[in-house]
Order: C-alpha cells, then sequence, then structure tokens
C-alpha cells in the first residue's frame, strides 16, 4: 500500500504543526506520512511542544522549523493549514490534494504560570489529535 502525503502548515513550524506532524506519523504512519512547514518558520520547535509530545510517548526533539519552499516541488495528497495566518498566505500547491483549514489556538502565545502554558500546549495536542487525524482518517 502506498502511503498518502500529508503536509502541516502553520505560521512558525514551531508547535501545532510539529505536533501534528509527529502525531500522525506515529498514529496514522501506515496510511500517511506527514511533514510540517511555516510560512514565516522560527528556527525551532518550540520545548513545550517537545514536552507534551514526550508525555505520550512521541518524540518530537529531533524536528527543526521548515519553511514551505522546501516543499513546493513536492505532491501532497492533503495540505492542512493549522492557523489563520497560514490559510490566509497558504502557497497555491498545484496538483491532485486538497488544503483544508482546521484552526487551533497558538499555545506558544499562552500567558501565565509554567503550568497553565502547558495546560494550553497539551489541550491544543489533544485537539490536534482528535480534528486533524479524524479528517485525515475520514481521508483514507
Amino acid at each position: 500500500m502506498t502511503k498518502k502525503r500529508v503536509l502541516i502548515l502553520c505560521t512558525g513550524n514551531s508547535c501545532r504543526s510539529q505536533m501534528a506532524e509527529g502525531l500522525i506519523n506515529a498514529e496514522l504512519g501506515d496510511a500517511w506520512a506527514a511533514d510540517s512547514a511555516g510560512t514565516e518558520p522560527s528556527g525551532y520547535v518550540h520545548p513545550l511542544a517537545v514536552k507534551v509530545m514526550a508525555e505520550i510517548g512521541i518524540d518530537i526533539s529531533r524536528g527543526r522549523s521548515k519553511s514551505t519552499d522546501e516543499f513546493r516541488d513536492i505532491l501532497f495528497d492533503q495540505v492542512i493549514t493549522v492557523c489563520g495566518d497560514a490559510r490566509e498566505k497558504c502557497p497555491v500547491w498545484l496538483g491532485r490534494g486538497g488544503v483544508t483549514h482546521i484552526g487551533f489556538p497558538d499555545p506558544a502565545q499562552a500567558e501565565g504560570s509554567e503550568a497553565e502554558k502547558t495546560a494550553l500546549f497539551r489541550q491544543v495536542r489533544d485537539d490536534i489529535r482528535r480534528e486533524a487525524l479524524g479528517y485525515l482518517r475520514a481521508c483514507e
């Protein structure tokens, strides 16, 4: 069976898209191969994203923030934008794939204590797991 390819786009490629890439590859890896990128890459993967993914046994610590330019010549079956900014700036992806927006709040913008910030990262992780992976399961 040939895996379908999905690109997850956000602005910085430091939190939401990194968590989505890790979740998809870990939980839907038999059917989907995921990559992630940012319209304005931050240059790092947020430590709290790494932490909350490790809590569920998924290691994204070796991930890196990538630009959409790295993926321009690749055909994807699906492109999913996970933030409004990326949705607006989403490059035109030619080929057979569809573009879908499934938005989530940016946990990197969270304010408060470390515990409050971590709680938001967990919530976004769990929402991505439910919504984005649910969407891809329906596309199989």
